[in-house]
């Protein structure tokens, strides 16, 4: 890492379906990437109408659930976005947590990170099958895939298989996106601290010689900025019970462990269990806030993310949950693909 962050945007699913509109105009403003997610529609329709109204810009899923899928339904549909948008898909996957996997998809779930790596093995072995060739014979604990007939092979790409992008909080997942796959996508709920002492060694240690030269890290920092006193204090508010939010996961206390802040974990979930989700982002104090956020002026936005992360993160997304001027985002935006000095 060490060469320029590539900055991306988000177009969440949540309400429009087609994405062009949204696709065109983040290639316009001079975005790396343009991220969809899986919310309340198919993020991989999303993606493909915005690789069809786009040129140059990447278009990836942030995330796409795996576990909803099996390895052969989701190979066969990023192998077709691959193509589509001519070799700029940007496959990001997680797992979900089990309740959704097993109660809204109805799908198996156990073991989620030895699972997603033979997952990720898995649509490796039938992209080699149908780009190379080579025999699809692919047995493990949780996937089989024997069977391929020349009807139902698409046959070799120019472009290839698509970059994999793991999302991950805990080590296990992100000791498999080291091992098995091309980048991780970094939670929102992360710090600084965190990202250099667990993080980044956990991929590394995955990786052939602990070398993550040509791996993306892919980040989406939370930002707190605002042009007046009271644009500041509703994005403080914001990101405050954004992070108390995240916070009352179980999954994701070790990241407020490590900085000690365990008991603001159980706190945080015994208040979403009576939803109380005023005094959640309230229990979110200053210090934690910090730790968390870069808080700035707008015009010190960019500086303030590059000292924090410019040589841990090879892509960042502004995380923003609160309404903010377009004005605002463009000009850290432009802050940040500044060349350096």
């Amino acid at each position: 890492m060490g060469a320029q962050v590539k900055i991306d945007t988000m177009a969440l699913t949540t309400d429009e379906v087609d994405l062009r509109p949204a696709a065109a105009e983040a290639e316009r403003a001079g975005y790396t990437g343009l991220w969809t997610s899986e919310t309340k529609h198919d993020p991989f329709i999303a993606v493909a109408l915005a690789a069809c109204a786009t040129e140059h810009i990447d278009v990836g899923t942030a995330i796409a659930l795996a576990f909803a899928r099996s390895p052969m339904t989701l190979a066969v549909q990023a192998n077709d976005l691959q193509i589509l948008s001519r070799g700029r898909l940007l496959l990001g996957l997680g797992s979900q947590i089990k309740p959704h996997i097993t109660r809204r998809f109805s799908m198996p779930w156990s073991h989620p990170a030895p699972r997603m790596r033979e997952y990720i093995l898995a649509m490796r072995a039938i992209w080699d099958c149908w780009h190379n060739g080579s025999k699809l014979s692919f047995t493990g604990e949780f996937y089989s895939h024997t069977l391929m007939t020349p009807f139902f092979n698409p046959g070799p790409s120019p472009y290839g298989a698509p970059p994999v992008m793991l999302a991950g909080v805990g080590t296990a997942m992100t000791a498999v996106a080291g091992e098995v796959a091309d980048g991780f996508l970094c939670h929102g709920f992360t710090t600084e601290r965190y990202l250099r002492e667990v993080t980044l060694p956990t991929l590394a240690g995955a990786r052939p010689g602990g070398d993550l030269a040509g791996f993306e890290v892919s980040g989406s920092p939370f930002v707190v900025t605002g042009r007046t006193d009271e644009e500041m204090s509703e994005a403080r508010r914001g990101v405050r019970e954004q992070i108390a939010f995240y916070g009352s996961t179980p999954a994701y206390r070790p990241v407020l462990e490590l900085h000690g802040w365990g008991a603001l974990s159980e706190e945080l979930h015994g208040l979403s269990r009576l939803g109380k989700w005023k005094e959640m982002g309230e229990a979110i104090d200053d210090q934690v806030l910090d730790a968390f956020a870069v808080t700035a002026e707008p015009d010190q936005v960019a500086a303030a993310l590059l000292r924090r992360y410019g040589d841990v993160m090879t892509r960042m997304t502004l995380y923003t949950p609160y309404a903010i001027d377009p004005g605002v985002i463009s000009q850290i935006v432009a802050g940040l693909q500044a060349p350096a000095a």
